[in-house]
């Protein structure tokens, strides 16, 4: 299965289907059984463990249903943190790799420049959504993994955090790959497609909800 920059895939099964092992494999944190991984031309699986952790940090974007955010730091501490966490690791720093001035690109982005100082406990749900985007965004990443993005937020939330991705993709150029079980979420996407015990069993193209809803009903 290919997926290019700038293109937004959403998966969709039944629990125990396959899709959590798929993200895991697509982020280097499972090995897979049969066939390869590739980010930007590079095999996942064929790299230690060091090279993988440092393709991680480089060239994937999380995006997580629990978002994972630091309640003690600020929200542009918690949106710099991978590249904090890459300096620690040996990575130089430069004027446009610094660490706070890429975190206020990314809260840019997503619209939170001024909320910057603010701790997550003191943002909407949206709102803490869209700095896991920009934290998400800001090693300028090849792929981003969203994992239920939505899966905790009201849907008029869920549409704007919806909406943000897909933006993030037209604008911005990584590929999205995303588990979700909303059919709202998968019909934002470009291609949707259905596991069942860890093989592809349907694949939709810019599907409505309509669509997904029918393809659901013959599970």
């Amino acid at each position: 299965m290919l997926l290019p920059r700038g293109r937004f895939l959403a998966v969709m099964g039944r629990s125990g289907s396959g899709k959590s092992t798929m993200l895991n494999c697509a982020a280097g944190l499972d090995r897979p059984t049969e066939g390869t991984v590739t980010i930007g031309g590079t095999n996942v699986a064929a790299l230690g463990e060091r090279d993988r952790t440092r393709l991680r940090r480089d060239r994937v974007g999380f995006v997580f249903q629990e978002l994972n955010l630091l309640p003690a730091l600020s929200v542009r501490e918690n949106v710099a943190l991978p590249l904090l966490l890459a300096e620690e690791h040996g990575r130089n720093r430069t004027r446009e790799r610094d660490p706070l001035r890429c975190a206020d690109r990314a809260l840019a982005l997503v619209g939170l420049e001024e909320r910057a100082e603010a701790r997550p406990a003191q943002l909407s749900g949206g709102q803490r959504q869209r700095v896991a985007v920009a934290r998400a965004l800001v090693t300028a990443p090849a792929v981003v993994l969203a994992d239920e993005p939505t899966g905790a937020l009201d849907p008029v939330t869920a549409h704007e955090v919806l909406d943000l991705l897909r933006r993030t993709v037209t604008a911005h150029g990584p590929a999205v790959l995303m588990v979700t079980h909303d059919p709202a979420a998968a019909a934002a996407a470009d291609r949707t497609v259905f596991l069942a015990a860890g093989r592809i069993t349907a694949t939709l193209e810019h599907p409505s909800p309509a669509e997904v809803l029918r393809e659901l009903a013959r599970w």
